[in-house]
């Protein structure tokens, strides 16, 4: 029999979207955050754009597109929410 897995992250009280609910979601998000940072770092104001693009956005929406895969894969189903959850 199977144990149901836990949620990583959690639908938001108010608003659309997810909080990291355990462990393994705070470190995907903290990772995602020390990526970001260190990818600007890859960036400064005499760089082309040419380099820009291709060290700093492009990398970037591919994470941040793999980053929202795997919260949507390991957290509740995504809804507008207002309040509590009533059952």
């Amino acid at each position: 029999m199977n144990k149901p897995q836990k949620l990583w992250f959690k639908r938001k009280t108010y608003g659309w979207g997810w909080t990291p609910a355990t462990w393994q979601g705070w470190m995907l998000t903290v990772g995602y955050i020390v990526l970001i940072l260190l990818f600007a770092l890859t960036i400064d104001d005499g760089s082309p754009l040419r380099e820009v693009v291709f060290t700093f956005i492009f990398p970037i929406v591919l994470l941040t597109v793999t980053f929202i895969r795997i919260v949507y894969k390991t957290g509740e189903k995504p809804r507008w929410q207002w309040g509590p959850k009533q059952d």
